[in-house]
């Protein structure tokens, strides 16, 4: 009796994103990251290989071996794990934002039947438009509602890719067509990339994409005394240092006077430690200050590249430092990327960034 080794690897690979990995060095981490996120964020699609595969399998005779039945067992156990651990991605987050109220909705046609990012008609977009001086990566895309908008809160996303590749058409969509289709004017932004652009070049850039924002809400509908700061990886370090710095003239190269405050920061699969020239000033969790915006911590228990435990110690600094609102939450069995997709755990997700921004504008207007 022979063993199908070609459906068995299939069913590993299926049954492989289950697992809770080891920090994984680059360039292998990327590999790992990428075969564990798109088959752990859209499970209905890898339900449906576990299915069409094993249905050959079985006209082919081969689950009458017992090794092929059991690995078969074990992979429909893996995903059906894997289905319950995103399932379980509300309630975690419900316990996470406290008394803050978060919506249950979930597009259900997107996320079971296209889960891909693909913008909505209700939704325009404004592409490459210019913010800085850099002319190849200080651009960006604009996201709005069709129509008049006016007084428009505003996301600022920016990607992820270890300062050294991304691209600003790649990373939050779903996150960002949702705002902007609930009004919000949303941006994903290209930013300066190692090794050409350092540290401070990074946040120079995110500082002043806010700055540009606020120079130009009337001509947008924006409302410039609104703006959130968002980011994936990479990102999320970059958004955060910018929020920590605002007012600090050396990350303001000729427009020091532009206010580069921020209402809220919402990090997404963070790298939050030190940049690579390893100093403290360049940490987020070194240089959270008592004034710093409301911050929400979204992380994958299972993230590979970025540990849980890093994105635990930044939110337990921020507590214990910071005087205002501090989210985080910690998503069962999510890995790097977790905001690719319209998958159900991303979906909830964005529900409670929706919460977590509403609460952080009406604490604003109260101080």
């Amino acid at each position: 009796m022979s063993i199908p080794l070609g459906y068995l690897i299939g069913l590993a690979i299926l049954a492989f994103p289950v697992l809770r990995l080891p920090r994984v060095p680059m360039p292998l981490g990327t590999s790992v990251f990428l075969i564990t996120m798109s088959i752990n964020e859209l499970p209905v699609l890898a339900a449906l290989a576990f299915g069409a595969s094993t249905a050959l399998a079985l006209a082919e005779g081969d689950l009458a071996s017992p090794v092929a039945l059991g690995a078969a067992i074990v992979a429909a156990a893996c995903l059906g794990l894997q289905i319950w651990r995103g399932a379980t991605t509300p309630s975690v987050l419900r316990r996470a934002m406290g008394p803050i109220a978060v919506s249950g909705r979930v597009p259900l046609w997107r996320v079971l039947g296209f889960p891909f990012a693909v913008r909505p008609r209700s939704v325009e977009r404004f592409a490459d438009l210019s913010y800085g001086p850099a002319s190849r990566r200080n651009r960006m895309d604009l996201y709005r509602r069709r129509g008049t908008v006016a007084g428009a809160p505003v996301l600022i996303h920016f990607h992820g890719g270890y300062y050294t590749t991304g691209h600003k058409s790649s990373q939050s969509l779903p996150m960002l067509h949702r705002l902007a289709e609930r009004g919000w004017i949303c941006i994903s932004a290209n930013y300066r990339l190692r090794p050409a652009a350092g540290f401070e070049d990074h946040v120079v850039d995110a500082k002043r994409l806010v700055a540009w924002v606020r120079e130009h809400a009337a001509e947008w509908g924006a409302d410039p005394e609104r703006i959130v700061l968002s980011g994936s990886s990479a990102g999320a370090h970059m958004s955060a240092m910018a929020a920590f710095t605002h007012g600090d003239p050396a990350y303001q190269p000729g427009f020091e006077e532009a206010d580069t405050s921020v209402s809220a920061v919402v990090s997404l699969g963070g790298y939050l430690g030190r940049y690579f020239d390893d100093r403290p000033e360049t940490s987020p969790t070194e240089s959270v200050r008592p004034d710093s915006p409301p911050v929400m911590v979204v992380h994958g228990t299972h993230d590979s590249l970025v540990p849980v435990a890093d994105a635990r110690r930044f939110a337990e600094r921020l507590r214990a430092d910071s005087r205002n609102l501090v989210v985080h939450a910690e998503l069962p069995g999510a890995h790097h990327g977790f905001d690719l997709y319209w998958s159900p755990r991303f979906a909830a997700v964005v529900n409670a960034v929706e919460a977590f921004t509403a609460e952080a504008f009406a604490r604003q207007r109260v101080r």
